[in-house]
């Protein structure tokens, strides 16, 4: 056998032999096969004193081959001179591959260059909450938007967007001393910079303007500029006009106030969303790895995610508009997703040190494995969410483009730097194990998820009662969505003492009709007077019209203000779109308004929708396919992983829409769900889902094809998986239910919302629905004609090692299973004897019958 070497040192002297055959021969103790030197942490130290990761080049199928070391002390990569370089021992047949070598060729010069570019990403992205919208819920082709356009260029009195609630206390709003004040207000407002379009009840005497009770009126102007410069010019204005003045008080309202104070809420909840998380997920991975060094590298990973996406996003808005909400759902994967990357490749790497693989070998064995499932993961996550960019929205593309960067940036950082870190750590990697505070005796560091094991089988042994059971569960769980509503995303998303809140929750109770969310039309083309007249005549007499107000001519064009008499964006408004669309005019019309907007957006979603939906399907289905060479198995992924979020959909129209649980969480229910949001939980839940499926689905395939025992693949997969799977579902679901604190509504809807379906999804899909299904189907599960099978053999890929590429001794057996297991399996066997001996004896019976015959 080839003694190792490392730093140019022959490690082999001075009792190497010994050495060597503890790590490189078939009978290698697993407690010593990642010792080098008495180092105890597989990190073999050189003559000068720097450490050098060193690997047995021996393969275990021959006994002999070919060194390839790793040394950290120089980062450099040596292979030996032998003909078989892809190979070293380790003490387990172990294959160095091409990825495998260069992402741990140089360690310490990647995670310094990894540095530099985070600190680039910190800098660039240091504005971009700055230059986030707060919109986007329209259709930029829809009707709407064009009259809403043209109505801001010609007519912007038409459009205003900031509202002055003028309050006279007890006295009248007509009253002499409030009406010269409030007049002096509008004409200092009309003259200030970035401001037209003023006009005030007591301009206009418009009834719309005066509140039932005759104590408050409104002064209404447009604030011109995108919203950046309409929210410099509202931090401008405000001060000065917000309080007392005289003998009336004002409040500052409006739309331009509302988003403002939105995208200032949003960024304050992300600051304090994250100070939460960070802490707790820290104390978390403590828990989960009990090493303080494992558990601070997954949210190294997370950080690195977070700063690169905002960094992108930052670049994407000198091109396009972008969501403010976009930030959350950047926290919230960035952390998530992640930890679940992170979790699955230290935990697998571990897994090999414990086993006697020395850390180029155990890298090796978790990127062909852990780090081939990590790469599928995020592709059907970055499906998922690609599919947002079908929809016209920005609010919508908004979130794929920051999902799909925060999605492949974590990946990247998990395939790339994460290997760098645990080469140079090694067995270091398991130091400051804090449980040993909290614990006696020795922790067993293998054979673990023996619950999940037992868990498993007994599903499996009742599989029609769990699939049934858990199925009607999650289906009853969403039969509230069935009574959903669709609307607008408007003040009510904000905290009930926000002032913008408040003033339109005034103007909602203490207005007639609905003053700044009627409907416009806009009227172009040549007409006269009397065409005007006869139009307004047809629209007034509509059943669902208070008031119309207007023409106003300028040229060729005019626009007519339509009131409706319930609520601006109720059923009744947005049926009175379809009617005042559809009703003659001798000139062309468009109509805009709160309504309008709605029913457009509702339109865009449900004609996108399908193609939305068969996008992620198909390429889901490929995408399991290529990782699973089975047919059945991605359909019953996509399903299942659809059948995990009804309860999310149930639960947000049972508590946000109909206002249950309002007090304990601290929100104003509008009584309805914003129409982009199920589509943006969807798609970010169901790749959520496609995450965990994944994950286990990779590690029931790699047992499938290491025994090809069916049974024992699902049970194994599960106790594997199990407990991984769980603490990265609960580390997310903290995550999301941090940005679920947020006082915006919307934000709390999407971070408790995925976060129930998170957890739905790895305690009763994961744990109980797949393994009965799999149970169900059998063999089958694996089964695909020729053509398919071909193909998979060709382009699939498949994480396990072949029977060939196994190791003899069965050690890797060993390692698959403990002592704790034996229950389970045996229970497993003994059941599937019985049903195989069944299968026989109706065999017999048949042949029998036949024979008779």
């Amino acid at each position: 056998m080839t003694d190792v070497k490392s730093a140019g040192e022959d490690r082999g002297r001075g009792g190497g032999d010994d050495r060597a055959k503890s790590v490189g021969g078939s009978g290698a103790d697993p407690a010593d096969a990642s010792r080098e030197d008495g180092a105890g942490d597989g990190v073999g130290r050189g003559d000068g004193g720097g450490d050098a990761l060193s690997v047995d080049g021996g393969d275990r199928r021959t006994g002999a081959g070919d060194v390839s070391t790793a040394g950290a002390g120089d980062d450099t990569s040596r292979t030996g001179t032998g003909d078989d370089t892809s190979r070293t021992g380790a003490g387990d047949g172990v294959r160095i591959g091409g990825w495998t070598r260069f992402v741990t060729a140089r360690p310490r010069l990647s995670l310094l260059v990894a540095l530099l570019i985070t600190a680039l990403a910190v800098v660039a992205g240091s504005d971009v909450a700055d230059r986030l919208g707060s919109g986007g819920w329209e259709d930029p082709a829809a009707q709407s938007t064009y009259a809403t356009k043209a109505l801001e260029r010609e007519f912007p009195a038409s459009q205003p967007n900031l509202l002055l609630l003028v309050d006279s206390g007890g006295a009248s709003a007509d009253d002499p001393a409030v009406a010269a004040e409030a007049k002096r207000l509008t004409a200092r407002l009309a003259t200030e910079r970035g401001v037209t379009g003023v006009g005030s009840y007591w301009q206009s005497g418009s009834p719309a303007l005066k509140a039932k009770d005759g104590h408050e009126a409104l002064i209404a102007a447009r604030i011109t500029g995108d919203e950046k410069t309409a929210g410099e010019t509202l931090d401008r204005l405000a001060p000065s006009y917000r309080g007392k003045h005289g003998p009336v008080e004002i409040e500052v309202g409006g739309p331009v106030a509302v988003r403002h104070e939105m995208q200032t809420t949003i960024r304050e909840d992300l600051t304090r969303a994250e100070l939460i998380a960070l802490p707790v997920t820290l104390v978390l991975l403590v828990m989960v790895f009990g090493s303080a060094v494992a558990a601070l590298l997954p949210l190294g990973v997370g950080i690195i995610a977070i700063l690169g996406t905002n960094a992108v996003l930052r670049g994407l808005t000198e091109f396009t508009d972008v969501s403010v909400f976009a930030m959350n759902l950047t926290t919230a994967l960035g952390l998530g997703l992640a930890i679940d990357y992170a979790l699955f490749i230290v935990r697998r790497f571990r897994e090999e040190l414990a086993a006697g693989s020395v850390p180029l070998a155990a890298v090796a064995t978790t990127l062909r494995t852990a780090g081939r499932t990590v790469l599928f993961s995020a592709l059907t996550v970055a499906v998922s969410l690609a599919a947002m960019l079908l929809f016209p929205q920005y609010f919508l593309r908004s979130f794929a483009y920051s999902g799909i960067a925060v999605v492949l940036l974590a990946a990247g950082a998990a395939l790339i730097l994460l290997p760098a870190a645990l080469i140079l750590l090694g067995a270091r990697v398991n130091a400051l194990d804090l449980r040993r505070l909290f614990r006696r005796g020795e922790q067993r560091t293998t054979g673990g998820g023996a619950a999940w094991g037992r868990m498993a089988s007994l599903v499996m042994r009742r599989a029609p009662l769990f699939a049934v059971a858990t199925t009607v569960g999650l289906i009853v769980l969403g039969l509230p969505f069935l009574g959903v509503k669709f609307g607008t995303a408007d003040d009510r998303q904000l905290p009930s003492d926000a002032e913008s809140h408040v003033v339109q929750q005034h103007i909602r109770d203490g207005f007639p009709g609905s003053p700044g969310g009627g409907l416009e039309v806009l009227a172009e083309g040549p007409a006269t007077e009397t065409q005007y007249a006869q139009y307004k005549a047809r629209i007034a007499a509509l059943p669902e019209v208070l008031r119309v107000d207007g023409p106003l001519v300028q040229g060729d064009s005019a626009y007519f203000t339509v009131l409706p008499k319930g609520e601006a964006v109720d059923e009744e408004a947005q049926h009175l779109v379809g009617e005042l669309r559809a009703t003659d005019a001798p000139f062309d019309t468009s109509v805009t308004g709160t309504a309008a907007v709605l029913v457009d957006s509702k339109h865009a979603i449900a004609d996108q929708l399908p193609w939305a939906a068969a996008f992620i399907a198909v390429v889901t289905l490929f995408l399991v396919f290529l990782l699973t060479g089975s047919v059945l198995i991605p359909v019953q992924a996509v399903l299942l992983n659809a059948l995990s979020l009804t309860a999310m959909f149930g639960a947000v129209v049972w508590v946000f829409q109909d206002g249950h649980l309002s007090g304990l969480l601290d929100f104003t229910s509008p009584g309805s769900i914003e129409t982009t949001l199920p589509v943006l939980m969807f798609c970010v839940a169901f790749g959520l889902s496609m995450d965990y499926g994944v994950f286990l689905l990779s590690r029931i395939k790699e047992e499938y094809d290491h025994t090809g025992d069916h049974r024992e693949a699902v049970r194994f997969g599960l106790q594997r998986t199990g407990g991984l799977i769980t603490a990265a579902a609960v580390i997310l679901a903290v995550v999301m239910v941090a940005i679920g604190t947020s006082r915006v509504t919307n934000t709390k809807m999407l971070g408790l919302g995925i976060a129930l379906a998170v957890l739905m999804d790895a305690m009763v899909v994961r744990s109980l629905l797949v393994p009965a299904v799999m149970r169900l189907t059998g063999r089958a599960t694996w089964w695909a004609p020729g053509p398919l099978r071909r193909f998979h053999g060709r382009f699939g890929l498949s994480e396990g090692e072949s029977p060939a590429e196994t190791a003899p001794d069965g050690a890797d057996d060993a390692r698959r299973s403990g002592p704790e297991d034996d229950a389970g399996r045996r229970g497993d066997e003994e059941e599937q004897a019985g049903e195989e001996e069944q299968g026989r004896e109706e065999g017999r019976n048949r042949d029998k019958a036949e024979a008779r015959g």
